[in-house]
């Protein structure tokens, strides 16, 4: 009986012990980049705590042409920032590459609410990489605005991924609700 009793108590630690097992390589599997566009560092700030929370590496999307307040005076239909969302052929240039973008398997895409949607330079982010078989999931920083129809635009400039809705936060969400939020696709 205790014979039985022992190759059973085996059997059941040896599978509680392949499960853990599989569930670390799980996540040994998934590379993660938190890339990010922050206007005013709201967005910035988020982004660090997501990269925190996911292991993940963080990259800052900046613009080539830095913009200025000026240039993101949305009151203005003049301003830069105004042109550009007016116009959704806009692709402002970004200052520097993702090394090596294959790596990851998993992006997470940073940016402020303009105009109920992505900035265009989100969109020249999404164009500018391959992100066949990726998970590319959208999160934004606004003081009320939803994230719109943003990861059905992002979804556009990047057929080959999986795209997701994404989700709206504000500047004081804490790593406990992001960690939360990103296990999700971890």
């Amino acid at each position: 009986m205790n014979k039985i009793l022992s190759v059973f108590l085996m059997g059941i630690f040896g599978l509680i012990s392949f499960n853990v097992t599989a569930e670390e390589n799980n996540m040994v599997d998934k590379k993660v980049l938190v890339a990010y566009f922050s206007a005013t560092g709201t967005t910035a700030g988020v982004a660090d705590k997501l990269a925190t929370v996911t292991g993940g590496d963080l990259y800052e999307i900046k613009p080539e042409q830095p913009y200025t307040m000026a240039d993101l005076n949305w009151q203005d239909p003049q301003s830069r920032s105004s042109v550009e969302m007016n116009d959704r052929s806009s692709r402002p240039a970004i200052a520097s590459k993702v090394e090596d973008m294959s790596k990851y398997n998993v992006i997470f895409v940073g940016f402020p609410i303009w105009w109920y949607r992505e900035p265009s330079i989100i969109d020249t982010f999404m164009e500018s990489y391959d992100f066949a078989g990726k998970t590319v999931v959208p999160f934004a920083t606004s003081g009320s605005s939803g994230i719109g129809e943003s990861g059905k635009n992002m979804q556009s400039l990047a057929p080959n991924a999986k795209v997701f809705e994404g989700k709206r936060f504000s500047a004081s969400v804490s790593e406990e609700e992001l960690k939360t939020w990103a296990d999700e696709w971890l």
